[in-house]
């Protein structure tokens, strides 16, 4: 494992983004491990890094015979900011007495591994998760996180025990939490299957990710549901419905989910759409790859239309296309059209987040169905906490939806026609009585 994982080094990673910022960590073992791990694997690799720079260069002479490129002693110490806090820092300092040739400048060495803009590195919660899920056992655990922190000290198998067990009790409490003050407006649904071995068998999350009202996105809920099951899906939005749930105005997901039957029994006015990449898949599943790429540009033509009306006449071209040899692959599209192109009655500012189940494809690109399975096996329980984690890491970068502010139109039933919202005049006396876009 330890070979596998070598050359990773997160740690040392540098966070571009300014909202993935690190949260002040607190006092337990495993921070302080961290932070002199840290420490250490910092001082360790930025001296490796500059003597291999020097060493490269070692046969460039002045005319005296000495080394045009050489160590210079530290640059001042500053702080960069890990998953455990901030940890110093004094970067070694090389002189070098290069001259650039096109330039006539100076030439200067550039630390890739601690840029000298560099302040913050990634959590360490978003590592540990995606350790567990690719597979990892509580024997196999310790020495993996080794080469992310820099130390096995007390990384016992007991320790990590400890820390799984925090993760499903947070879990645990996120699934009994009250629904009743949130309204989630739009909802993305998927069955999530992770090739971790378990128990039992492979564990398939059930994941239903929202828009608030303010156009956030948030999890909903995070299950196991053993199998993508009618009843399955029911029983999570059963339970949701009794945290205080309203119903969603629109559901997002793949055809093949027993999602639909169940929400239809809990939330009926809940309208749907089906998730486009999910469709195209099924149907390039019934063509020969020769008319594949062809029939991906036609089914672009579909879901990217300017509007309902161009979306029709393209699936009725489609159909003329293909529909002779392979009437399968269009009865695919055409036998779910209105569901397909339901996207098409809601703000054109929103279509990009409505034709597709992106935000939980993204979330899980790393752990869904590509997982090596190692020789531990664990428990269902701590599967699912694991994904959560990883869940809760990733949701602190989510975006809000385009135009947030027409999410609460859309709850309060305004009517979008081609994208665009549709003025009703509201005084019964007015002898005007149409409607009107609003450009």
């Amino acid at each position: 494992m330890a070979r596998r994982l070598g050359k990773v080094h997160p740690m040392l990673k540098v966070v571009h983004d300014a909202d993935a910022s690190n949260e002040a960590a607190g006092g337990s073992l495993l921070d302080e491990i961290v932070r002199d791990g840290a420490r250490q694997m910092l001082a360790a690799a930025l001296h490796a890094e500059v003597a291999a720079y020097i060493e490269a260069f070692a046969d460039q002479l002045d005319e005296h015979g000495r080394r045009l490129v050489v160590r210079n002693g530290f640059h001042e110490p500053r702080e960069v900011t890990t998953a455990a806090g901030a940890i110093p820092v004094r970067a070694p300092r090389v002189n070098d007495k290069r001259t650039d040739e096109a330039t006539g400048k100076r030439k200067r060495f550039a630390s890739t591994i601690l840029p000298a803009w560099a302040r913050k590195s990634p959590r360490v919660a978003e590592v540990l998760p995606l350790l567990y899920l690719h597979g990892l056992s509580s024997g196999d655990f310790g020495p993996a996180l080794e080469q992310f922190i820099g130390t096995s000290h007390g990384l016992s198998p007991a320790t990590i025990i400890r820390l799984t067990k925090d993760w499903q009790n947070e879990a645990v409490a996120f699934s009994k939490r009250s629904l009743a003050e949130t309204d989630y407006v739009y909802v993305w649904v998927d069955g999530i299957h992770l090739k971790v071995r378990l128990e039992q068998d492979k564990v398939c999350l059930l994941v239903m990710i929202g828009v608030r009202a303010d156009g956030s996105k948030e999890l909903i809920a995070l299950d196991d549901g053993h199998r993508e099951s009618t009843e399955s899906w029911a029983d999570l939005l059963r339970d949701c419905k009794r945290r205080g749930m309203r119903a969603p105005v629109l559901a997002v997901g793949d055809g093949a989910l027993g999602f639909w039957a169940a929400v239809r029994t809990v939330f009926p006015e809940t309208r749907e759409q089906r998730c486009w990449f999910h469709k195209i898949a099924n149907v390039l599943n019934c063509l020969p790859k020769s008319a594949q790429p062809g029939a991906k540009a036609a089914l672009a033509e579909i879901w990217n239309a300017e509007n309902k009306h161009e979306a029709t006449k393209a699936v009725k071209a489609f159909a003329v296309d293909y529909g002779t040899k392979w009437p399968k692959a269009v009865a695919k599209v055409t036998d779910d059209l209105d569901v397909l192109l339901e996207f098409y009655d809601y703000p054109a500012e929103h279509w990009v987040h409505l034709r597709t189940t992106n935000p939980i494809e993204s979330t899980f690109a790393t752990v869904r169905l590509r997982q090596r399975v190692t020789k531990g096996p664990g428990s269902r329980a701590a599967g699912i906490a694991m994904a959560f984690k990883l869940i809760e890491s990733a949701q602190a970068r989510w975006r809000a939806v385009n135009a947030p502010h027409l999410v609460a139109l859309v709850r309060a039933g305004a009517t979008f026609k081609n994208g665009v919202l549709v003025e009703r005049d509201d005084d019964p006396a007015a002898e005007s009585g149409g409607e009107q876009q609003v450009a």
